[in-house]
């Protein structure tokens, strides 16, 4: 996995704790609010909610795209096996070179 992926993989877990310790507070303040403070907390709840929604969204999206690019890679590769071949020796020769620099 590269590091951007890892970033996004550990954003991704951050941002579903910092959801969730939110929606723990929410609860636990249930009754003890009144007037302006329940709107705010409607607010907030709605708005957590719509986070969540996205983020499951976002991760079926992730998700399909991957396989889709897995699928077509394959289709790819099944369609013309030695051109395929042939980028993978030269992406092999072309990070040989690059590690072989430092």
């Amino acid at each position: 996995m590269t590091d951007t992926a890892q970033a996004k993989d550990k954003l991704a877990a951050d941002f579903r704790a910092v959801m969730d310790d939110i929606d723990a507070l929410m609860s636990s303040t249930g009754n003890e609010v009144s007037g302006e403070a329940k709107a705010l907390r409607a607010r907030i709840r709605e708005r957590l909610d719509g986070a969540k929604e996205k983020l499951i969204d976002v991760q079926h999206e992730a998700v399909q795209r991957a396989k889709d690019a897995a699928a077509a890679t394959d289709d790819y590769v099944h369609a013309k096996p030695w051109q395929a071949i042939g980028v993978a020796a030269a992406v092999g020769l072309a990070l040989g070179v690059l590690i072989g620099r430092r």
